[in-house]
């Protein structure tokens, strides 16, 4: 049977947060006729297997540490308060469900044609979608965002299979006891810290000395120390050679590290090791779309690709920043420049906050230290740092005591804020004020006529000398 034939103004590959922000916009705002497939659960990564579910295991973990402080601001536990992991995953994935649903709802409210299916490329202007009822559309599209995402990467390790990813970390229905996490990027990092805090014995894997590279190296060695103080036990220069199934839930990890070759057993090995976009089955080649050396498509300021009517966005895209917001609102601008009539609609890919729900967290915005001073001189560069205790652990014996850090990084004669790193009680919050005022150019002197409120640990920031 032919496939059904349509066409359409735009046609958006990926239900992710970014692709859905941009056709929504084109067509509820500029009357697109606009039609999107995904052929997973609509929302993407950060809805389904990211973001969304990540913090909200991280609560529950953060509140097994905080019951675990009350005991020094006078409440008695007899033991730290059992953990149902599996009632929590069901009412989890029972939260995540309904995202789902009103990501549907907003699609039909918006006009957006959805369909679910597995999409490829036939040319540079049409795309095959295999609809769940194994039936074939063909969309003839005069415009074309590629949004598809990304899927955690498997190392090549013997028997790696064995292990799980990121995406089956939320499919856990059972916590294991003892886990080996390997990688030292956010994602690995914030499961070990959440796995740790919630009972369960927890080695990371890492192949340098400090975690988070990219971050600046306050962050990097400030939170590898507290993690080894946490419990987290680091296996420091780190390679993986073979992942056994011994049966009955355990595995064997051979290794190495710093202290040379060994093995040890585990309940769960999760390779947290990077993430690929997802070409699988899109037939990208017949669009002759350029990409780079790690297969991201490679796009300009604008989001286009080297072929005039195909755009791409998200961790499809080279630009860098692998995040839900960044993809949301780069489609959003994508749209209005499209079929808003905004030729200068664009998404300004610097001075954009991060954080890391680690524990404590991290925030992050600007240049590290290292790249302040690469890029102005050590002579225009200017740092400011504090390292304190957050009053929340006044009440606490001195080994209970998580450290704060803060590093204000200030470049020029008007010592322009051109990078902040902050790690403490708090961090994800505060962070998108300070974001807000680095954003629209703030010096140190902006900082410091902000009246401090006191008592926080952000008044730190502007009162740093």
């Amino acid at each position: 049977m032919a496939p059904i034939g349509k066409e359409c103004d735009f046609l958006v590959l990926g239900g992710g947060s970014g692709g859905l922000a941009c056709a929504r916009r084109a067509s509820a705002m500029y009357g697109a006729k606009t039609i999107a497939i995904e052929v997973a659960r609509l929302g993407g990564t950060c809805v389904n297997v990211g973001c969304v579910p990540k913090k909200i295991t991280w609560s529950a973990a953060t509140l097994q540490e905080q019951m675990h402080d009350s005991k020094a601001y006078g409440f008695s536990f007899k033991e730290t308060a059992p953990f149902d992991w599996a009632a929590f995953k069901h009412k989890r994935d029972e939260y995540v469900k309904r995202l789902n649903g009103i990501y549907a709802r907003n699609l039909n409210n918006d006009k957006v044609e959805f369909l679910h299916g597995l999409a490829e490329f036939v040319d540079q202007n049409t795309v095959k979608v295999t609809l769940d009822d194994k039936s074939e559309v063909e969309i003839k599209a005069k415009k074309i965002l590629i949004a598809v995402g990304g899927y955690p990467t498997w190392p090549e390790v013997e028997g790696a299979e064995h292990g799980i990813t990121s995406d089956g970390f939320f499919e856990l229905e059972k916590q294991p006891k003892k886990v080996a996490i390997v990688g030292a990027g956010y994602i690995g990092i914030e499961l070990a810290g959440m796995f740790n805090a919630l009972g369960t014995e927890t080695h990371l894997f890492i192949r340098h000395d400090t975690f988070l590279r990219t971050f600046d190296p306050m962050i990097q060695e400030k939170l590898v120390a507290e993690y080894e103080r946490l419990g987290v036990i680091i296996h420091k220069q780190s390679s993986q050679s073979k992942l056994e199934d011994l049966g009955n839930g355990q595995k064997k990890l051979h290794y190495k590290d710093s202290n040379g070759e060994a093995s040890d057993d585990f309940n769960t090995v999760l390779w947290a090791i990077g993430r690929t976009p997802d070409f699988r089955r899109l037939n990208l080649g017949v669009t002759k779309i350029d990409v780079n050396e790690r297969n991201h498509i490679k796009v300009d300021e604008y989001q286009n690709t080297n072929v005039p009517h195909i755009y791409a966005l998200g961790d499809a895209c080279d630009r860098g920043f692998e995040l839900t917001p960044v993809a949301i609102a780069a489609g959003r601008r994508l749209a209005d420049r499209l079929f808003g009539g905004k030729a200068d609609a664009k998404l300004e890919y610097h001075n954009i906050p991060s954080v890391v729900f680690s524990h404590p967290e991290v925030g992050s915005i600007g240049l590290t230290e290292p790249d302040a001073r690469k890029e102005f001189g050590d002579e225009n560069v200017k740092i400011y740092s504090a390292s304190f205790t957050s009053m929340y652990y006044s009440m606490m014996e001195p080994d209970k005591k998580a450290p704060t850090s803060y590093k204000i990084i200030c470049a020029g004669k008007d010592e322009k804020v051109v990078g902040l790193h902050i790690m403490g009680l708090g961090s994800g919050e505060m962070l998108q004020g300070f974001g807000v005022a680095i954003k629209m150019g703030a010096t140190k002197a902006d900082f410091d006529r902000c009246v401090a409120i006191h008592p926080t640990s952000a008044e730190e920031l502007v009162t740093m000398k």
